[in-house]
């Protein structure tokens, strides 16, 4: 909960900049792939959390692993600020509130998919699709996890909204009709 609220004003920041100068989905990509970096880097996550670490210090490696990640100025000056205030360990709140940011900005949603076995492309357009139209016709990024416990169908969730259409939630439903009567 912590890191959301002090996620938020800076993604709101940096969202804000980012559109003024037509950088929006660059800087979302470029957040998204500094946040894996600083999640999967034990090493460099630890270095930046050490609070008797210099704020100087912080921000020379943020600008070394910006310059050889081939960050654009934008998000490498975000980074080096992040890092210079100790705020490392909050990218990913403040990534996962940026792309909110930008989806609502392009009238998209995230709809994160259950499935048995990967979809096609064609059924992955298909989905994509009837999805938009049930979320009020916005264009809709699709997030797949196959889960091979699954007997068959798929589990949408877009928000707070969850759409059971596998076998064992069909098979559920039905056991509770024939029990109730």
């Amino acid at each position: 909960m912590k890191q959301r609220r002090v996620g938020a004003p800076y993604a709101k920041a940096l969202f804000g900049l980012a559109k003024e100068r037509n950088q929006t989905e660059l800087v979302g990509r470029e957040l998204g792939d500094v946040a894996a970096t600083f999640k999967s880097d034990l090493d460099l996550r630890d270095f930046l959390a050490r609070p008797w670490i210099p704020a100087i210090a912080k921000r020379t490696v943020a600008t070394e692993v910006a310059q050889r990640s081939g960050l654009s100025t934008l998000t490498s000056d975000f980074l080096t600020l992040v890092a210079g205030r100790g705020r490392t360990d909050h990218l990913e709140a403040i990534a996962k509130k940026y792309w909110k940011l930008l989806d609502e900005d392009l009238g998209r949603v995230r709809a994160h998919i259950r499935i048995a076995v990967p979809l096609t492309d064609e059924e992955r357009g298909l989905l994509s699709a009837k999805l938009g139209q049930a979320l009020g016709g916005r264009q809709v990024v699709l997030t797949e996890v196959v889960d091979g416990a699954m007997l068959g169908g798929v589990i949408v969730e877009s928000g707070s909204t969850v759409v059971d259409g596998s076998l064992e939630g069909q098979l559920e439903r039905m056991r509770r009709r024939l029990a109730s009567g």
